[in-house]
Order: C-alpha cells, then sequence, then structure tokens
C-alpha cells in the first residue's frame, strides 16, 4: 500500500511545526543546539517555525495525506558558496538571540554544503513519534529521488545521527568529504546521491 503525499502549504504551518518538534525533541544535534531538557521544550519550536517558514517560502514542504510525516526541501542552484551569508546571524536574532549554537549549527552546515552544481536538498525529515519506523520518510524521500533520476539532479543531505545515515545509504546516498564534528557535540554526515539513469 502507497503512502499518500501532497504538498504543504500556509494552511499546513501549525501541524507541520508541531511534527518537527515533536520528531526532533531527542535529535542529537537539536540537544546540541538546545541543551538541557526543560530549555529545548521551551525553545526548540521557534527554530522549527523559522525552519518551516523559510522552506514554505523557498522550497517545498512534502506532507503525507495524514500529516503524520513531512520532508522539507530546497532546490540549491549550481551557485558558490556567500561567505558573507547573514541567514545564520538573523536566525539567531529571530529564534534565541542569546544561543550562539542557532547561528554556529548554520554557518558550520553552510561550510560542508556543496557548492557549484544544482541539486535537491533534503533540510528536514520527520516522522511523528509512535510512527517512525513505518517507511513513512523513505516514501517521502523516494518520491523526490524518482523526480531527481528522470531530471538528472543529485541529492544532498546531512545525516544527524548514524541511525539515519544508514538509512540514507540504503536510499543510495553516500558520505562525502568529511563528518562534521559539532563542538562538544555530535557528529554529523554530509551525503550526495547522484542521480540513477
Amino acid at each position: 500500500m502507497g503512502v499518500a503525499i501532497r504538498t504543504a502549504g500556509e494552511a499546513d504551518r501549525e501541524s507541520v511545526v508541531r511534527l518537527l518538534d515533536a520528531a526532533f525533541q531527542d535529535d542529537p544535534v537539536s540537544g546540541w543546539v538546545f541543551p538541557g531538557e526543560e530549555y529545548r521544550r521551551r525553545t526548540h519550536r521557534r527554530l522549527m517555525a523559522a525552519f518551516t517558514d523559510i522552506v514554505l517560502a523557498h522550497g517545498r514542504i512534502d506532507l503525507t495525506e495524514d500529516g503524520t510525516a513531512c520532508a522539507l526541501w530546497m532546490s540549491v542552484p549550481a551557485v558558490e558558496h556567500d561567505e558573507n551569508d547573514d541567514g545564520p546571524a538573523l536566525l539567531r536574532q529571530d529564534v534565541d538571540p542569546d544561543n550562539e549554537r542557532v547561528e554556529m549549527i548554520g554557518r558550520l552546515t553552510a561550510r560542508i554544503h556543496p557548492a557549484g552544481r544544482a541539486h535537491e536538498y533534503l533540510w528536514m525529515i520527520a516522522a511523528a513519534p509512535g510512527r517512525q519506523g513505518e517507511g513513512l520518510g523513505t516514501a517521502l524521500i523516494n518520491a523526490v529521488l524518482d523526480r531527481c533520476d528522470q531530471e538528472g539532479l543529485p541529492a544532498y543531505l546531512e545525516a544527524s545521527s548514524d541511525r539515519s545515515r544508514q538509512l540514507y545509504e540504503r536510499l543510495g546516498f553516500e558520505f562525502k568529504g568529511r563528518p562534521l564534528d559539532l563542538p562538544d557535540g555530535p557528529r554529523m554526515w554530509p551525503m550526495w546521491r547522484e542521480p540513477r539513469g
């Protein structure tokens, strides 16, 4: 049985934010950005809301019809990195001005993001707690990878745990470059997938 997927719109914003917030509360990178369970419960949602707003405005959010899983995608053009990008600083100001890690995670991941070749970027993917491991994320990713294969586009993501890295490898992504070791924090793996012909 297939998974029904649709493109999320503004009317879905709050449900997407709630889904991302719930799904990433125990993620190692979210735990590093927002150390301490109480602090994370209070503040993490604001970062997920900012990410949702950015992708609604400039990318695409795929959502399962029942609202239990979503994937945030950005189409990245073939341009070089902008070292003067003030996006991470503005994000910090909007989300949690006293938390330098909000800005740091943006700058560090931008530094390892491949440049010079157009690709689809899987910014985040989430399944509701209790629905993880049911293949919802795989269905969401495969829908875009099928299009990438048809259009000859590669895809990129950063895996935030060893478990997710293994899932992405099964979908054809390969570890590229060096892992990103967050200062006093977890490791992230940049992963690239060439289109299949």
